[in-house]
């Protein structure tokens, strides 16, 4: 077994340095206090190809892996863009999974190469307000209307990037949940326009992020052309999961990162901060939790390397993703934690950064999937406990 990165992935995250270099800590700084999507960093990663790392080469992509796309996410957080340069770019490089796989030739030409150039941004639109993790419950209706269209209606929410995005990648009930004989069937996927005449999209203030906005979106008989529906009526479920696992893969990748750049705002700090005529990284009460965070960020990305390397070899990995997303988030936060705690008073100013890591950090801890749902799956599908819930 070899744990090293290859020659290229290597030169991927070098490639990815290079850009992230040019969004410095102030840049990051400014965009907490004043909001607003960094559009000069998306554009970055557009132009030189990035956002379409993990989309076939037919259709405009660099056709790698999730690996190299984790690879790509991991930089960009650990640069000290945090969740918030990951979450602007996080999206893009996983949410159009299911046209990839699923979608028609025709959809695929049509949908991937805008989205690879950045003159579509794309949002995902799933959770409701009323089902949160129970997403056979969403009640987001498609009603077809004749030969060539759906009429879409319902409310959805803690939708990213839907102020700047044009498209949405969209779960809706085509089949009402009584009708049908299993409860994963009859959810449809469709990705379509963001009609802002048929839906408003309302921001959600936040604890951290602000660059990258959380909505609630109400849709009024928004109409959908049947050539927008990705794959078989009704399989849309069967559809959303197969890109979940990526998504955990990522989104563990990006707390990795968060974390590392915590832990590494704070080792400066101690080694720079003297007290008692002595810095205070030689204080072993200082040493030992930053010691203890780096062996637990550094274990959770090898799980969620393990992760990735199943999924780009096509084998199952829903307990590797999980584990990895869970690992990760968890350990990122005591990161940040640790790293405010390292600063002491001056953790808790903005100027040194750290506070608004352990906002953020918040984001990879609950979201896709809270910890305490991992747990639940990692005890029903590898101890074979009852299920809970």
């Amino acid at each position: 077994m070899d744990f090293s990165l290859s020659s290229d992935q290597q030169a991927i995250r070098s490639a990815i340095e290079r850009i992230c270099a040019r969004f410095d800590d102030d840049y990051w700084l400014a965009k907490d206090k004043e909001g607003g999507f960094p559009h000069d960093f998306h554009k970055a990663f557009a132009d030189d190809g990035w956002l379409g790392i993990a989309i076939p080469l037919a259709y405009g992509g660099a056709g790698l892996g999730v690996t190299e796309a984790a690879l790509m996410m991991q930089t960009i957080a650990e640069s000290g863009a945090g969740m918030s340069g990951a979450s602007a770019l996080h999206m893009n490089i996983f949410g159009l999974n299911p046209v990839v796989v699923f979608g028609t030739d025709e959809q695929k030409k049509r949908m991937l190469p805008p989205l690879i150039a950045g003159n579509d941004k794309a949002c995902f639109a799933v959770t409701e307000p009323n089902a949160g993790l129970d997403t056979l419950k969403l009640k987001t209706k498609a009603v077809r209307d004749g030969n060539d269209r759906y009429i879409l209606s319902g409310q959805k929410i803690w939708i990213s990037t839907a102020q700047v995005a044009t498209k949405m990648l969209i779960l809706a009930r085509t089949t009402p949940l009584e009708e049908v004989k299993r409860r994963t069937e009859g959810l449809s996927l469709f990705y379509t326009d963001l009609d802002r005449e048929r839906i408003d999209v309302r921001e959600i203030p936040k604890m951290g992020r602000s660059a990258v906005d959380s909505n609630e979106l109400f849709i009024d008989n928004l109409p959908v052309p049947v050539e927008d529906r990705i794959g078989e009526e009704g399989k849309g479920f069967e559809y959303i999961l197969h890109g979940m696992n990526p998504e955990r893969i990522l989104i563990a990748a990006e707390a990795i990162g968060l974390g590392r750049a915590a832990l590494r705002k704070a080792a400066g700090y101690a080694k720079e901060r003297i007290v008692f005529d002595r810095p205070i990284g030689q204080n072993q009460a200082i040493q030992h939790p930053l010691a203890k965070c780096w062996m637990e960020l550094e274990a959770a990305n090898l799980m969620a390397l393990k992760a990735a390397s199943l999924y780009d070899r096509g084998e199952p990995c829903g307990v590797e993703a999980n584990a990895a997303k869970y690992l990760a988030g968890e350990a990122a936060f005591r990161a940040c934690e640790t790293a405010v705690m390292t600063h002491g008073g001056m953790g808790y100013s903005r100027e040194f950064h750290v506070e608004r890591y352990l906002r953020e950090v918040m984001i990879p801890r609950i979201a896709p999937v809270t910890p305490h749902m991992i747990l639940n799956f990692i005890a029903e599908k590898v101890l074979e406990l009852p299920k809970s819930y």
